[in-house]
């Protein structure tokens, strides 16, 4: 089943997504690979593609997984839930309608 991941950011993040992020891609792609991935990205704290500096509020993953528990358990070990860039986490059922 399809599940909404979502991570909302402490404020003041943008150091620590920085530093956390290339090992959070390296798992992504992982679900990519696997063909797992639906949509991911981040939240721009600002209506702008480049937020600079403003950084971001948060980041959300639609992805397959075999349970909840399963899509709990990779978001729990997630490189920005470990390394406390996200301040709150959620996962959710999702079925997909469009497109």
């Amino acid at each position: 089943m399809l599940y909404v991941l979502m991570g909302e950011d402490i404020p003041n993040s943008l150091e620590k997504r920085k530093a956390a992020r290339p090992e959070h891609l390296l798992r992504l792609e992982k679900l990519r690979d696997e063909g797992r991935l639906i949509l991911v990205g981040p939240m721009p704290a600002i209506d702008s593609a480049d937020p600079g500096p403003a950084g971001f509020v948060g980041s959300l993953v639609v992805a397959e997984f075999a349970s909840q528990a399963d899509a709990e358990a990779w978001l729990a070990d997630d490189p920005y839930a470990r390394e406390g860039v996200f301040a709150r986490t959620s996962v959710h059922p999702f079925i997909k309608v469009m497109p």
